[in-house]
């Protein structure tokens, strides 16, 4: 059988999602804001396709540094290289123990 080299290939578990979350996404997740210099977590979202970043970056954390549109401009380092990722708000978690902005 001829291999798949597709952007999702190699994601048969990793993009599964579980039984009772199955189905479209609510839509507070698609309207939610992230502000610059905020920390956030890539939770790829496998029913959304359109803004998804690669695979490797699943359960990163990442910094937002700008905005493209509807979707944010993230920055990570990886291997020691800074990496720049666009990704739309559906496969973005703010982090939760970052400090209150004053």
């Amino acid at each position: 059988m001829a291999r798949s080299h597709g952007e999702r290939k190699k994601t048969r578990y990793k993009f599964t999602k579980a039984l009772r979350e199955r189905g479209f996404s609510p839509v507070s997740r698609a309207v939610q804001e992230f502000t610059v210099g905020q920390k956030v977590h890539i939770d790829i979202d496998p029913s959304v396709h359109k803004g998804m970043p690669y695979r490797r970056f699943q359960g990163k954390t990442c910094t937002v540094t700008g905005t493209r549109g509807r979707a944010y401009l993230l920055e990570m380092y990886d291997g020691g290289l800074r990496k720049e990722i666009i990704a739309r708000p559906q496969h973005l978690r703010p982090q939760k123990d970052q400090p209150a902005e004053q």
